[in-house]
């Protein structure tokens, strides 16, 4: 592949993904970090990205948020892995609530076999799901609906999580650095996550390798108010260090190839 053309393929995959990391890259591309680094170097030069920490964003990226299809179809073998691990942390008789997000989505088919489960959400795609499981009991937030998401928000939402108390709330989002924590950017579903986070004695966050590093407009949950980061093995080692530095409990899912 010539220069030109690898840099086009590096802008394609970062239009379509939002926010990359720098090994993903290398490998769609056939080529080594070390090449990917200086083409991101010149292409943000050039004006055409946002580099990151371990990857590249598009531009404005603080602001901008991935459409559904789009969260799913990245690091998805990776959001399995991450799922598996965090089904682990929650037992029969729990009661959590599960935010909305691709994430929480593959968590959520992890639980149909608990029993006396008790599981508050405002994902419709998480309701549906959990809606099969004959011991699950599925609450659902009230609020108004982000079709870009399948996310119940606003002030009916918040409040309906008023008075409530769980074991964990399980949250995802699109960005998780040391510094400011949990973010998203959006800010009615930043609002919502801060009441979910607010209702549980731990929160969990799930994050793939390509949200650690990545900081968007609005915080949610500080880095120091997570209890627990469910991230996969492919996330960089120096932030997840920077994270247990803040005394987040980082547990690392191993990621299987399918093939």
């Amino acid at each position: 592949m010539f220069a030109a053309e690898r840099r086009h393929a590096i802008l394609e995959l970062v239009r379509t993904n939002g926010t990359i990391a720098l090994r993903d890259i290398a490998a769609q591309v056939g080529t080594s970090e070390v090449t990917v680094r200086r083409d991101l170097r010149l292409l943000e030069e050039q004006g055409l990205l946002d580099r990151r920490r371990g990857g590249a964003a598009v531009l404005g990226a603080l602001s901008h948020e991935p459409t559904y299809s789009q969260k799913s179809h990245t690091a998805s073998l990776e959001k399995r892995a991450i799922a598996d691990l965090a089904a682990s942390l929650v037992s029969d008789g729990d009661a959590v609530v599960l935010g909305a997000g691709t994430t929480t989505e593959e968590l959520a088919r992890r639980l149909l076999g608990r029993r006396d489960l008790t599981v508050v959400t405002n994902s419709m795609l998480v309701g549906a799901t959990l809606a099969r499981a004959a011991h699950v009991e599925v609450v659902m937030t009230g609020g108004a609906l982000r079709g870009s998401t399948f996310a119940l928000v606003g002030s009916a939402a918040e409040q309906s999580l008023a008075g409530l108390r769980v074991s964990k709330a399980f949250l995802s989002g699109n960005g998780l650095t040391a510094e400011r924590g949990l973010s998203t950017p959006n800010m009615a579903a930043a609002s919502m996550d801060r009441a979910i986070a607010a209702a549980a004695q731990e929160v969990v966050v799930l994050a793939d390798h390509t949200k650690l590093g990545t900081d968007t407009m609005f915080q949610t949950v500080p880095a120091d108010e997570i209890s627990v980061l469910v991230t996969d093995d492919r996330a960089d080692p120096d932030l997840r260090d920077e994270l247990r530095a803040e005394g987040v409990d980082v547990r690392v899912a191993p990621v299987l190839d399918e093939g």
